[in-house]
């Protein structure tokens, strides 16, 4: 699971990459079909961005929910490839395709989405074999949210990382408590990135705000930094007292 992560982020990155330069920045605009747990954060976090969000699910009770929460929310089947033109979703220049357990419903909706020439797609995705199935029919964002924050939450329990985010290409950005070999002198004398293959970027010290870190930083006992490099490099390094 672990390598078909690494993948589907490979892949989203590039696509995102292709997106973003693509992209006309002033057209805010976006569908979340399916507005459970996962698809309801989203288009609330969106709004509070300035995004202008059409929710849409079968449930009228969650679609009521949300309804004063979003610029326009319906009830509607978006399995039917007419329910989704008349809600007009082939207009919106991105698409959220939020289903949870119904796999079937994902892939129909998915499906009609690129049927309508939807030009930015973002499938969620339950399993593996799953978001394969998404992949194939040509969705162009897969995300695996569960999968992602397991592995997220596994680095936190098993080691003294306060966060943790993993990209591709075996690198990683980690919050932590500075480990001893790390205090009392100044980063450039301690040598954590050639001893250690980590960069400390960011220190808090208790108190006070984040501060970028140069050279010249002499980090405290307590004090609270941000590392970067490749992920066994940045297991290690927090795992030192």
């Amino acid at each position: 699971m672990s390598n078909y992560l690494h993948s589907i982020r490979r892949r989203r990155d590039k696509r995102l990459a292709q997106t973003y330069a693509q992209r006309d920045s002033g057209d805010q605009r976006i569908a979340v079909i399916g507005l459970g747990r996962f698809g309801s954060s989203l288009a609330v976090e969106l709004m509070r961005r300035g995004w202008e969000v059409l929710g849409v699910d079968e449930d009228e009770r969650i679609v009521q929910q949300h309804a004063d929460a979003l610029t326009h929310a319906a009830v509607a089947d978006c399995t039917d490839n007419e329910v989704v033109r008349q809600l007009g979703v082939h207009e919106f220049p991105s698409a959220v395709v939020a289903i949870g357990t119904d796999i079937e419903a994902s892939i129909l909706v998915t499906s009609n989405l690129l049927e309508d020439g939807v030009p930015n797609i973002w499938a969620k995705a339950i399993s593996r074999q799953h978001g394969k199935i998404l992949e194939r029919l040509g969705a162009h964002h897969v995300v695996l949210p569960e999968h992602e924050m397991g592995e997220r939450v596994a680095h936190l329990v098993t080691g003294r990382m306060l966060d943790f985010i993993e990209f591709d290409d075996d690198y990683a950005l980690a919050k932590t408590v500075a480990p001893d070999v790390a205090t009392g002198v100044p980063l450039g004398v301690s040598a954590v990135r050639t001893k250690h293959g980590v960069t400390v970027v960011g220190i808090k010290r208790p108190g006070q705000d984040f501060t970028h870190a140069t050279a010249e930083t002499v980090v405290e006992p307590g004090d609270v930094i941000i590392i970067t490099g490749r992920t066994q490099a940045v297991e290690a390094f927090t795992d030192l007292v």
